[in-house]
């Protein structure tokens, strides 16, 4: 029987999730178990590298540079090539701010992003002359609301704690220094100057040329079957029958994460899709272009100005959709989010309301049950440590995360609370949602009693 090649992708995307699952789909995609007495397979390249990335976006490749730049001889193995359209990380651009006042450990994301901007533009600064373009963008980040609600004080309290410039200012001076943006109905608002814009996809090439540059190897391939040892991966084959070696495997792989570990991550990590527009700017409208506009933040809604040079447009994220496999979804924004956008522009950006867009992109990004990064081991494998879970703000945090990850694999010292924080979840999400049914429950048959006194009326 032969199939074609659509066809073929669709069964192979389909069995990718059982690589460690036990079980043995009808294309081989599986889990083996290497052949005793071990007889040693042929080698990708002259020699084994010590360690293998799997995943060349930008935790992947980071966390490839840092390693190579600590010592460690590392191969990058990503089936479709850094900053592909396929990848969480293949967008034209990712915003960066350290606003994270509505997240339980924002804290420690807000040092990380801060850490990570002053990374991004030392980046700039080292290579844009030997790699021939800049990467980060400062833009500052206006955030606006209706009233001063949690996110804003804890973020605005955050920031006085960890020494972060930022400024609090009125309505009427915002509409002053941006005259573009209609405020109507907001009355709080904070900012942040130092924030920016990554050319995202450009940043994710350029870390992996400097990091070939360095001795690292590039493999462009799908890894088709991990081959078991004693309590570890004894070794990779890849989709062309080419065999990988290495003393540890760093899975970086995005929203593939759960179909690579299917028993383990499925239950412990979604990847809806986000949607994206790049507007055309009025011609001859410098007030929609960076450095003449910041990143904006309304409810729901984020997005910053087009970047100099080659202004790819106006961008902003509005909407999204449901979880779906990365390997055949279709990257479709749809019309209902077409029709949002406009809604979005009319209300807040009435000059760009009827500009046609010039670019629509969806992509896949990770939640986790934990609602956090996951950076541990495999509880069955030794040598397998999982890197991922970003919850659609790990790439601002890339080279830190990366430097980070580079760090536990190499057994360097680090903080044993961030150890903590990034474990592999313990619970699913279907637990989760039984729990907080039956809290739901519980809360609506509980009887209402009048109250005692005068403060229950202020509840």
């Amino acid at each position: 029987m032969s199939l074609d090649r659509r066809d073929f992708l669709k069964a192979a995307g389909a069995q990718t999730g059982l690589l460690l699952s036990g079980a043995t789909p009808s294309l081989g995609v599986t889990i083996e178990q290497a052949p005793q007495p071990r007889r040693r397979p042929p080698q990708v390249g002259t020699n084994a590298p010590d360690i293998v990335v799997v995943g060349a976006g930008c935790i992947g490749g980071w966390t490839a540079h840092h390693l190579q730049l600590m010592g460690a001889r590392v191969r990058i193995i990503d089936a479709y090539g850094p900053g592909n359209s396929r990848s969480t990380s293949g967008d034209v651009t990712r915003g960066v701010r350290t606003s994270y006042g509505d997240r339980p450990h924002g804290e420690q994301w807000m040092q990380w992003a801060y850490r990570a901007i002053a990374k991004w533009k030392e980046w700039d600064e080292v290579f844009w002359k030997e790699m021939g373009a800049h990467v980060y963008f400062t833009t500052g980040d206006l955030i606006t609301r209706a009233a001063w609600e949690p996110f804003l004080t804890q973020t605005r309290e955050w920031w006085v704690k960890n020494n972060i410039p930022h400024e609090t200012i009125s309505v009427d001076e915002a509409r002053y220094r941006w005259p573009v943006f209609d405020l109507a109905g907001i009355n709080a608002i904070i900012y942040e100057p130092g924030a920016g814009v990554v050319r995202a996809r450009r940043s994710c090439e350029l870390v992996a040329a400097r990091f070939q540059k360095m001795g690292g190897t590039l493999t462009i391939e799908r890894v088709q079957t991990l081959m078991k040892g004693e309590g570890q991966i004894d070794h990779l084959r890849l989709s062309n029958g080419d065999t990988v070696r290495a003393g540890q495997f760093v899975f970086a792989c995005g929203p593939w994460l759960p179909k690579v570990f299917s028993h383990l991550l499925a239950p412990r990590m979604r990847s809806p899709m986000g949607n994206v527009f790049y507007v055309a700017t009025p011609v001859g409208d410098n007030r929609f272009q960076a450095p003449d506009m910041p990143s904006h933040n309304f409810p729901g809604v984020t997005g910053w100005p087009a970047l100099p040079v080659d202004n790819h447009g106006f961008r902003t994220r509005i909407g999204g959709g449901q979880a779906g496999d990365p390997d055949m979804s279709d990257r479709m924004v749809g019309a209902p989010n077409v029709a949002r956008l406009r809604t979005f522009l009319a209300e807040r950006f009435p000059l760009l309301k009827d500009q046609p867009i010039n670019e629509q992109r969806a992509c896949h990004y990770e939640s986790t049950v934990s609602r956090n990064f996951i950076i541990d081991k495999h509880p069955e494998f030794s040598n397998i440590w999982i890197a991922g879970g970003g919850n659609a703000e790990a790439f601002k945090q890339g080279p830190v995360f990366g430097e980070y990850v580079a760090q536990r694999v190499l057994g360097k010292p680090t903080d044993p609370a961030l150890t903590e924080a990034f474990k592999m979840p313990t619970t699913t999400y279907e637990e989760e949602e039984t729990k907080a049914e039956a809290a739901r429950a519980q809360q609506q048959a509980a009887p209402r009693r009048p109250p005692d006194d005068v403060f229950d009326y202020l509840d």
